[in-house]
């Protein structure tokens, strides 16, 4: 017979479907045509500082695991701040939830990311230490920004993530 003890909590198990994004990408698709329907509840009164979703595979196969996961993880912090201000303009509630649920799954796929033991994004304290940006000045423009992020880079990481290939062969 074999007896068992009570164990110690498991660690947060990492989350390797993809099919988690591509829940967060039909959101941000769907935050994006709400937002393409308005005129001045979207607008943008200063442009704002968002990633570059461009992705010379060449280049970014060469990077290490750590450096892919920074440039994703401060991508997503600047979209994360870009959304944010974003919802400090938009008065419209339906317009508002879409922002909100962006900005929430922006903080669940850093989640993801940590089940990963993947670091979250610190910025250096003498400013942005980030050298891939663009500006956008409108709210349809963030967001298509947003669903390429998640669309490329992130799945990307998600993708090669060495914990998720385990098993693959």
């Amino acid at each position: 017979m074999c007896w068992s003890r009570p164990g110690l909590p498991s660690p947060l198990r990492p989350i390797c479907d993809l099919r988690v994004l591509d829940h967060f990408i039909k959101e941000a698709r769907d935050a994006e045509a709400a937002v393409r329907v308005c005129k001045e509840e979207c607008a943008i009164a200063v442009s704002l500082l968002v990633p570059l979703t461009r992705v010379d595979f060449g280049v970014w196969e060469k990077k290490n695991m750590e450096e892919q996961a920074l440039e994703v993880q401060t991508g997503l912090w600047l979209l994360s701040k870009a959304i944010s201000s974003l919802r400090a303009s938009v008065s419209n509630s339906a317009l508002a939830s879409h922002i909100d649920i962006s900005v929430q799954n922006i903080a669940s796929i850093g989640q993801v990311l940590r089940s990963l033991s993947i670091q979250d994004y610190v910025p250096i304290a003498g400013g942005l230490d980030i050298q891939e940006t663009w500006r956008v000045s409108s709210a349809s423009e963030l967001f298509q920004v947003h669903i390429n992020f998640l669309r490329g880079k992130v799945r990307l990481l998600l993708a090669n993530a060495p914990v998720c290939q385990q098993g693959i062969s």
